[in-house]
């Protein structure tokens, strides 16, 4: 492994564990300082913050399984371990931004007396956590699913943190109540809207979905290579978010398996350097199929 990508999965590992136990503080301050003030919204947030810290120990988890090597068990490794947590991860949030959604709904129906002050200085200390959690997530989220999944349910408890200071605010002034279920159902909204997108590139992912790819510029680039005149059979799924897994047969003029190997070479380098495939796979023929589509349609899947 190189020495950037081992450092890089060093630093991920450490910051999922600082933002486990800055979680967990959170959660227990908030049940707490919800107990002693009343507040049912501080409350309904620990709870929330609950629900992160399993995700976030979750996530964690799956970071440390992720590094494993392949084995005879798993021969394309154990990188879909983050997939598979991003996805529960986001999922898990917009369920939770519907639950919020709901209490919302109640607590506008049937408001409460609330203690504004200690409400207040509770979101602050939560608000403060989440910033620093968010911050060590931040560089990792933009290239990694599952840190970014974390990073979400981070910035969805940030940002109640601030729809709780702002309640407190308003209830401290004015005794408005019903500033707090108002501005949680409109973070909750856009939780929600910054979630799909999560969910739906990791279940295209575990689906074996196809990455973006153009097929038919690779096909082209193929058949400049000198020996190659048929592509066919094509299959392509990624196992995380950057590696990418290619499959397809090549039709080739007859020749010695010795003769064909630097084809193997170059179509490999090729595919690697412009479409940012890591593994290559190809099954050389001579006739067999040479007519076929570049992508197999029998009403079957896999041939």
């Amino acid at each position: 492994m190189p020495e950037h990508d081992h450092n890089h999965e060093e630093l991920s590992g450490n910051r999922f564990f600082w933002v486990t136990i800055l979680n967990v503080v959170i959660t227990i301050a908030e049940f707490i300082g919800g107990a002693l003030s009343g507040s049912l919204s501080l409350i309904s947030d620990a709870f929330h913050n609950l629900g992160d810290s399993v995700s976030i120990v979750f996530s964690y988890a799956a970071n440390q399984i992720s590094k494993r090597k392949q084995n005879a068990r798993n021969t394309f490794g154990y990188k879909r371990a983050e997939i598979i947590a991003a996805f529960l991860n986001s999922i898990a949030l917009v369920l939770i931004c519907v639950f919020l959604i709901v209490e919302a709904v109640k607590r506008i129906s049937h408001p409460e007396p609330i203690n504004g002050t200690l409400m207040l200085i509770v979101a602050i200390i939560g608000l403060a956590a989440n910033l620093l959690s968010a911050f060590l997530l931040n560089a990792g989220s933009k290239s990694n699913l599952n840190m970014r999944a974390t990073y979400l349910h981070i910035m969805s408890d940030a940002l109640s943190s601030i729809a709780i200071i702002i309640g407190g605010v308003l209830i401290d002034l004015y005794n408005w109540t019903l500033a707090d279920p108002v501005v949680t159902m409109l973070v909750a909204l856009y939780i929600i809207y910054e979630s799909i997108p999560l969910v739906r590139q990791t279940f295209r992912i575990l689906m074996q979905g196809a990455p973006d790819i153009d097929y038919e510029a690779i096909k082209r680039d193929l058949l400049e290579i000198d020996g190659v005149f048929s592509v066919h059979h094509v299959h392509a799924w990624s196992i995380d978010e950057t590696n990418i897994i290619f499959s397809a047969h090549v039709n080739l003029h007859d020749m010695k398996i010795s003769e064909a190997q630097p084809i193997y070479s170059e179509i490999a380098k090729l595919l690697k350097e412009k479409y940012h495939i890591c593994h290559v796979t190809i099954q050389a023929e001579t006739t067999r199929g040479e007519h076929e589509d570049i992508i197999y349609d029998r009403g079957n899947d896999i041939p």
